[in-house]
């Protein structure tokens, strides 16, 4: 199952929903989650990836409840990293010498 669409960084997410909903800065959104403003800039502009701390410090911030799951921020990062890694692989044709191997039923 492929992903016909281009999913979303998740930090353009948190930059364009959930801090302008909680109407909070950077630098405050940064001291909220306990890292320094330049890190969070980095995730909200798509230049880091979310990791799993970053993703349980979300998860401590919002709640789980409101959205704050770290394993749906996780996924976000996945997804999009895995459609990333297939436009790249689709446009240099890395795994053409790769042949799917074929199963026999019993």
């Amino acid at each position: 199952m492929s992903s016909m669409f281009n999913p979303p960084h998740p930090g353009l997410t948190l930059r364009d929903d959930i801090l302008p909903a909680l109407n909070l800065q950077v630098g405050e959104a940064a001291a909220h989650l306990g890292v320094d403003r330049t890190t969070l800039s980095k995730v909200l502009n798509g230049r880091a990836a979310i990791s799993p701390a970053m993703a349980l410090r979300i998860e401590r911030w919002l709640g789980r409840d409101h959205g704050g799951a770290a394993e749906v921020w996780l996924a976000q990062q996945s997804a999009y990293d895995l459609w990333q890694a297939r436009q790249v692989v689709k446009a240099s044709k890395a795994l053409s010498g790769i042949k799917t191997l074929k199963f026999h039923a019993a």
